[in-house]
Order: structure tokens, then C-alpha cells, then sequence
């Protein structure tokens, strides 16, 4: 135990003992992330409904400032925009934003901030631009406030928990997976609380919901402080407070912010440079990988709300599942699918049969094309009517499994080929392939009233199986790239 100890106080300030094997604070974090996620999939539960439905209407656009500006600049790249077009254009961008934002948020930690100082800041600009969203005329300068605030809280929450594990440690990939069931509690729990908060008491007591959550992210995270891994200065504003550098001593923090200045200037060597090209190959595949996933909060909500039979007997009493509480699949099927996809690769690395992370991806991509064959079949089936809520039980069943086999193992290949001294930009850039997919889903979500059902789904299946074809192709120039 003394050993175990001793190698984590390499990576996380003053770390405790660990906790069901693992460090305390990856607790921490998992909390901290869950209820980021909570305001973040708890706004995006409504966003699209709230668009379509209210906001874009003739009789409340007028009201937003900037939206003629910004509408007027969309027509101009895409032809005329009627509300449901401008609705998934609206949402694409702000997507796509948010995912781009986090090279900056990445840059900021690395170059000046540090990461948890960066963290700070952007959980307290989510929560102002949550509780903004419930004021309708600063709907769009609400969406700047969490998308910059996103950018500055995702690549540095992340990069947090590969630091508190030593180099080599065989848990990182299971604390990932473990992270990511927090990451889903949050956002299973999100549109049933904002998303029937919105449906049934009003948009804005939604949207405000959101904002509570995140201040409930934010104070566990300042809870937590002392057990996260400490930052490796690179100004020396990172040095002066005590309390953000784990007690240590400012001579201290000063020396290793020469040291990290000192590192940075070094030319990256053959390993970093493989490391690096690895991510950049596999950009491509990833973006198309999130063009198709991100229909889920687009299009498919679109269809669960009006051509989905929503009606539920059980017991002798009929009801109606709200909209957004599909929306809840997808989360819930996540943790409690993950013990078993856990369990799997466990037994089949007993028989050395465990697939390779390009592997898992690629799998990931192909459970996503079966996800959307089945909406397709579903489309065919109702014809001009309305579909069975369980063709979208089967949906997120399938797109969760590729989820699954995709999202934490990137997460956990990042923090493993990324050279250290760019780690938190690195991650950014990873996390960007979700900026040109977002792009890519808003756009593609503006055809849906354009085209047939059958049609537009399988044109999303077939996206999601070149991006598999692709990331099979990439097997053989990042066979270098690998250190598991």
C-alpha cells in the first residue's frame, strides 16, 4: 500500500489512499463531470423542441438579439432557412462550437491558467449561460457563454483523471470507463428532470434547472481541490496560491514552472511526433463518427416527438412517455451496459483475444450504422403514420454498444500517445473532431424535412460505415503509435 501511495503523490497533490481501488479523486471528478453533463444534456434535451416548437416561431423570433444577423449570415452559406432548417443549423453551430473551443480551453491551461484554475472558470461561465437560456432575448449570448465556458471545463476535467495514475498503470482505462458512467448518470438524469421541467412547466424552468445543476458541479469540484493531480505551472501566476498548488511551497512551484517552460522548448522527439500523427489520422473518422451519432439530440428527437407512437400500457394504466425522456436511453443503457463491455474485454484479454483499440473503434463505428438501419426499417414500417417507441429502444441499444467501444477508449488513447507537455491541447484537438461533426450534423439535420424518412436514415448508416472502413484502414500506419 505504502508503494501504491507513493507513486500517486507523482500525480495528484497530497492524494489519499485509494478508494475501492482507485484514487479519491477520481470520485471527485466523476461528480464533478456528472453534473456538468447534467446542465449540459438537460439544455440540449430541449433545444431543438424549444427552437422548433417557440422560440423561431414568427411571433417570438423577433425578440432575440442577433438572430436576423445571424440567420441572414446562415441563408447566405445555405439557401433559405424555414424553422426547422434554421433549427438544426442553430443547433450544429453550437455544437460544433462547443467542441471546438476546448483547443483553446486546452492552450489556456497548458500556457497560463493551469488546469484547475481553467476548470474554475469554466463551470462559472456554463452556469451563468445556463441560467441566461432562461431569458429568451439572450438566447444567443447565452449560447456563447457555454460554449466558451465548455471549451475552458472539457479537455482539462478530463486530462485530470489520467493524471491520477502513474505511467503504465493498468487502471486508466477502467477509471475512463469508470468516468464515463458518471459522465452518463448526469446525462440520463437530464432530460428527466430539465427535459419534463421544460415540456410540461415552461422552456425556461428547463433551461434554469440546468443552471442549478452546474453550481452543484462546481462547488464539488472546489471540494475536491486537494486531491486532483497538481498543475505543472507554466506562469508563474499557476505558483502563487497555496491552496490551488496542494500545499506545496512557492519555490517549488516556481522550479517546476522552469521546468515546464524548459520542457516546452525542446523539439518533440520520433515517439511524440507518432503519437501526435496518430490523432491527427484519425480525426477524419472521428468526425464522421459524430456527424451521425449527434443526430440523437437533432433529428431523432424529431422523430420520437412526432412520428413516434409514445403510448405505454403496464399494469392496466395507458400513458405517454414525454419526448425528451428518450432521450434518458441512451445515458441509462451507457452505465448499465458498461459493467458487461468491461467484463468482456477482461475475459477475452484472458484469452488474448481482447480486440486492439483501433479494434474497438472501428466496432463502435459499426454499431452506430446498425443503430441507424434500424431507424430506416422503422421509417419503412410506419409509412406515412407513426413508428413504435421500441424501433428507438432498439436504436439507442445499438448506438450505445458502439458508443460504447468508441468514446472512452479515444478518451483513454489520448492520454496515452499524447506527448505530456501538450497533453490538455491534444485532448482538445481530439475533442474538436466533435467540432466539424457537430458542423456536419446540423447540416445534415436540415434535410430531414426535405427528404424521406427510409432515405435520410440510411444516408446517416452509411456515414457511420465509412467512418468504421476508415478507422480499419488506419490500422496499419498507426501500428507504431500503440503503447498499451
Amino acid at each position: 500500500m505504502a508503494d501504491r501511495i507513493s507513486k500517486h503523490a507523482l500525480h495528484g497533490a497530497g492524494q489519499s489512499p485509494d478508494l475501492f481501488g482507485h484514487p479519491k479523486g477520481l470520485t471527485f471528478l466523476f461528480a464533478t463531470e456528472m453534473w456538468e453533463r447534467f446542465s449540459f444534456y438537460g439544455m440540449r434535451s430541449l433545444l431543438v423542441l424549444y427552437m422548433t416548437k417557440y422560440l423561431l416561431l414568427p411571433e417570438h423570433s423577433g425578440t432575440v438579439i442577433g438572430l436576423q444577423p445571424v440567420k441572414g449570415a446562415l441563408e447566405t452559406l445555405f439557401g433559405p432557412l424555414d424553422v426547422q432548417p434554421l433549427s438544426s443549423q442553430i443547433w450544429g453551430f453550437y455544437t460544433a462550437l462547443v467542441y471546438f473551443t476546448p483547443i483553446f480551453g486546452g492552450l489556456l491551461a497548458d500556457r497560463a491558467l493551469g488546469r484547475r484554475r481553467t476548470v474554475v472558470l469554466g463551470a462559472a461561465l456554463m452556469a451563468v449561460g445556463h441560467f441566461m437560456m432562461a431569458a429568451e432575448q439572450l438566447f444567443l449570448l447565452a449560447l456563447l457563454f457555454l460554449i466558451i465556458g465548455s471549451g475552458a471545463f472539457k479537455p482539462n476535467i478530463s486530462t485530470q483523471v489520467g493524471g491520477l495514475y502513474a505511467p503504465g498503470d493498468e487502471r486508466r482505462d477502467r477509471a475512463y470507463s469508470i468516468f464515463y458512467v458518471g459522465i452518463n448518470i448526469g446525462a440520463f438524469l437530464a432530460p428527466l428532470i430539465c427535459g419534463t421541467l421544460g415540456e410540461a412547466a415552461g422552456w425556461h424552468y428547463g433551461f434554469a434547472a440546468a443552471g442549478v445543476g452546474m453550481c452543484i458541479g462546481l462547488a464539488i469540484y472546489l471540494r475536491g481541490l486537494p486531491l486532483f493531480p497538481p498543475d505543472a505551472a507554466a506562469h508563474p501566476c499557476s505558483a502563487s496560491g497555496a491552496g490551488m498548488g496542494g500545499g506545496q511551497s512557492a519555490r517549488a512551484e516556481q522550479k517546476r514552472a522552469e521546468q515546464k517552460r524548459a520542457e516546452q522548448k525542446k523539439p518533440f522527439d520520433r515517439s511524440e511526433w507518432r503519437g501526435i500523427i496518430a490523432l491527427l489520422v484519425l480525426f477524419v473518422p472521428m468526425t464522421l463518427f459524430w456527424a451521425a451519432y449527434e443526430q440523437m439530440g437533432n433529428t431523432i428527437i424529431l422523430w420520437a416527438d412526432a412520428r413516434t407512437d409514445r403510448t405505454v400500457s403496464l399494469f392496466g394504466l395507458t400513458g405517454q412517455i414525454p419526448t425528451t425522456s428518450f432521450l434518458a436511453f441512451n445515458p441509462f443503457m451507457i452505465f448499465a451496459f458498461t459493467p458487461f463491455v468491461v467484463a468482456l474485454w477482461a475475459r477475452q484479454a484472458g484469452n488474448g483475444r481482447e480486440p486492439r483499440t483501433i479494434g474497438k473503434m472501428a466496432l463502435g463505428c459499426f454499431g452506430l450504422t446498425v443503430a441507424y438501419l434500424i431507424m430506416a426499417l422503422a421509417a419503412l414500417s410506419a409509412g406515412g403514420g407513426k413508428a413504435s417507441w421500441l424501433w428507438l429502444f432498439g436504436y439507442f441499444v445499438a448506438l450505445t454498444l458502439g458508443e460504447l467501444y468508441l468514446s472512452p477508449v479515444g478518451l483513454s488513447f489520448v492520454t496515452k500517445i499524447a506527448p505530456a507537455r501538450i497533453l490538455s491541447m491534444m485532448m482538445g484537438v481530439w475533442l474538436a473532431t466533435s467540432f466539424v461533426g457537430g458542423f456536419l450534423a446540423g447540416y445534415i439535420g436540415s434535410f430531414w424535412s426535405r427528404m424521406a424518412k427510409p432515405e435520410f436514415f440510411l444516408m446517416i448508416a452509411g456515414i457511420g460505415a465509412l467512418a468504421g472502413l476508415t478507422i480499419l484502414a488506419c490500422r496499419w500506419p498507426l501500428r507504431d503509435a500503440w503503447r498499451e
